[in-house]
């Protein structure tokens, strides 16, 4: 089956009316996605495993049914709100169309090669990104990933058992894990790095996500004097305000994309602000002391409205450096290929802390990402599977 037939199936899933996809983990639009992984599988014949965790394996064999020593790439089916085409599924796609590609050409591996479709990877639901691959790594507690909810209300662990999988089982797999011999996991790229085709990463950047949490007095619009207001929303807004500002001093970009306003009425001064800050940047010290400075202001300002506020850290990762000898390696295969940072999170970086991990990066003209506008084109696309094909060859010894 061809790599264009697949995208064809895909993509109609999960389509946002407002534009863009929503896929949620574990939500209808998501789980048709698995069960398309599934379908794809079962046409290649190869075996599927689900993980304690939620995560899909699909394995192309040796004749010998030998199951260690395995190279895993693939990546995510899952959207954040409004998300583009490509971010995850071009990788799960694009490893089916290499295994598809090394067949025709009568390739067999001499160790088994891994389709992986990771759960949860953008945190849309649950709030924290790569929770599949954190889970598998050991990278979160299972007791905190069972308390996880979504907007709902619903917790992952009711979720998990909505869906067949014991919760009281998530965690570390190191059977699993020590099966794989590496990781290389082909995706969009998120910006405009590359002006030619296929690049590899070098690393990605250290970042993380903080909620924070504004508590006021809910009350009347037009009947309480500003003096006697608690509202949540000033506070909230200047720590808004103190993410660009920090992000500029200290040569990060911090983000806040996501509030919830309680009660939500345009008549009424609201009780509670939760809001959301993403921070990244080159260095650890960086995004450290630009969420130390947005923190700081939050106080100040909460402190002068008086409205209370808490600030927690939903999750971090610090820079990941992609294992030299396996990227040297992957540009040797590929005759030489731009090498980049990337500012984004991803599986591949999750899953560096047990394996060798790689990423390819496929050129992206708009520079867009997680929104409707983000592209790859089609001969690009094909560079991507190539690329991919040609490294999986390298690597399984197909």
């Amino acid at each position: 089956m061809t790599f264009d037939a697949m995208w064809a199936e895909l993509l109609p899933v999960g389509r946002d009316p407002a534009g863009g996809y929503r896929r949620f983990a574990f939500t209808p639009p998501e789980l048709e996605c698995r069960a398309w992984f599934a379908e794809q599988a079962r046409r290649r014949a190869l075996p599927v495993e689900r993980d304690a965790n939620g995560n899909l394996f699909a394995w192309w064999l040796p004749p010998d049914g030998r199951r260690g020593g395995a190279v895993l790439t693939g990546s995510h089916l899952d959207s954040v709100p409004g998300g583009g085409a490509f971010d995850g599924p071009l990788g799960v796609v694009s490893a089916f169309a290499a295994i598809d590609a090394l067949r025709a050409r009568g390739a067999v591996p001499s160790r088994p090669v891994g389709v992986a479709a990771f759960a949860e990877e953008e945190g849309a639901r649950f709030g924290v990104a790569c929770l599949g691959s954190r889970l598998l790594t050991g990278t979160i507690d299972p007791d905190r990933a069972r308390g996880l909810r979504d907007g709902s209300g619903r917790s992952f662990a009711a979720v998990l058992a909505e869906h067949g999988l014991d919760p009281a089982l998530i965690g570390p797999d190191d059977d699993l894990l020590g099966r794989c011999a590496c990781f290389v996991e082909l995706h969009i790229e998120q910006g405009r790095g590359l002006d030619v085709p296929v690049g590899a990463a070098s690393a990605i950047v250290p970042h993380g996500r903080w909620r924070f949490g504004f508590t006021g007095a809910g009350d009347h619009a037009g009947t309480t004097a500003l003096a006697d207001r608690r509202d949540p929303m000033l506070p909230f807004a200047r720590t808004v305000l103190a993410a660009r500002s920090a992000a500029e001093r200290f040569g990060a970009v911090a983000t806040v994309g996501k509030a919830e306003i309680v009660p939500g009425g345009v008549n009424a001064i609201p009780s509670s602000v939760t809001a959301w800050l993403d921070a990244r940047g080159p260095v650890d010290d960086a995004v450290r002391r630009t969420v130390a400075e947005v923190a700081r202001a939050a106080r100040d300002a909460a402190s002068a409205h008086g409205v209370a506020v808490d600030v927690a850290e939903e999750s971090y990762s610090p820079a990941v450096a992609f294992r030299r000898e396996l990227l040297d390696r992957i540009i040797r295969v590929l005759g030489g290929v731009p090498v980049l940072p990337t500012g984004a999170g991803h599986d591949a970086g999750v899953l560096a802390a047990r394996l060798p991990t790689a990423m390819l990066f496929v050129r992206n003209p708009t520079g867009v990402s997680h929104a409707p506008a983000e592209h790859a084109e089609p001969s690009d696309v094909a560079a991507g599977v190539a690329a991919l094909t040609a490294v999986l060859a390298d690597l399984a010894g197909a």
